[in-house]
């Protein structure tokens, strides 16, 4: 039988709530966005696309994330919390590769 650490290797649940919680909303973000994406195929043919409204649906859901990993990031650096820090940091680099994908599309 082996004996672990207290706290080595073991996220706390609240970080995965909100690892999970990111990547819904990521995948809702992109689903939403996706609907002002281009088709390439259509260059030229149709002049204006739907992206005022895309934005209107899919803004608020990258803003509410923003506010909770922004809460989330508050509450690691008054805990100190250093495992939770890598959750977060995942969490930010997976945002900033959906925004990144989803500019990459219009």
């Amino acid at each position: 039988m082996s004996i672990t650490p207290v706290g080595s290797g073991s996220a706390k649940p609240l970080d995965i709530a909100f690892l999970v919680a990111n990547a819904i909303g990521i995948v809702l973000y992109l689903k939403l966005a996706s609907r002002g994406w281009r088709n390439p195929l259509e260059q030229g043919m149709i002049p204006v696309t739907g992206e005022p409204i895309v934005w209107a649906l899919a803004l608020p859901v990258l803003a509410a994330f923003f506010l909770t990993d922004v809460v989330w990031g508050v509450l690691l650096l008054r805990h100190k919390e250093w495992r939770g820090r890598l959750w977060w940091v995942l969490s930010a680099v997976s945002w900033l590769i959906a925004i990144g994908v989803d500019f990459s599309h219009h």
